[in-house]
């Protein structure tokens, strides 16, 4: 009984390591980001990849709209005013994907001691594959007047089974989108 835990300790470790956050920026450094002012929603303003209906919520395009209006309000850009020509565009996607990790452990065996060197019991090694997924929210920012690509920011989580309940899902895009544009402007 006592080899389950340690059988699933690499496991929870190689789990613990994939949830480290890999937080992707980058930018048009030929760009005076201190120009822009004013933003607009780019329709569609939300995009999903898969479109899948379990994956796309008005809901989850709510709380996203949100967040990323919000994060924009603290870092100084307006909504453009009604009909308007914004100097961004924003866009964002989200991204479910499965990947697959490979967990090997070991133990058994001994080395040294009393009886010398390599005395011990068979040393056993065990691979598995761990199935997950992986959503990845990414903010991109357009120029309103060329349309080019200005300024792109991504973060991505594993997905748990459980999502928890409203206010988590809120708390979690929120802390997410804050994540992502939280170096913008590039400096």
């Amino acid at each position: 009984m006592r080899r389950l835990p340690l059988l699933m300790l690499p496991v929870l470790l190689m789990l613990g390591a994939c949830q480290s956050q890999q937080i992707n920026r980058d930018f048009d450094a030929s760009r005076d980001f201190a120009g822009y002012r004013s933003w607009s929603w780019q329709e569609p303003a939300v995009q999903y990849k898969p479109d899948d209906p379990r994956i796309r919520s008005d809901l989850t395009e709510q709380r996203l709209r949100s967040a990323v209006a919000d994060q924009l309000d603290q870092r100084g850009l307006r909504p453009a005013a009604g009909g308007a020509q914004s100097d961004l565009k924003v866009q964002v996607w989200l991204v479910v994907e499965d990947r697959q990790q490979q967990v090997s452990s070991g133990f058994g065996g001994g080395f040294g001691g009393y009886w010398g060197p390599y005395w011990g019991g068979p040393t056993y090694n065990e691979t598995r594959t761990l199935d997950y997924k992986v959503a990845t929210v990414q903010v991109d920012l357009f120029d309103g007047k060329d349309g080019k690509l200005v300024w792109r920011g991504s973060d991505e989580r594993i997905v748990r089974e459980a999502a928890g309940n409203p206010a988590e899902r809120e708390a979690q895009i929120r802390e997410t989108v804050g994540r992502i544009l939280g170096q913008y402007p590039p400096r």
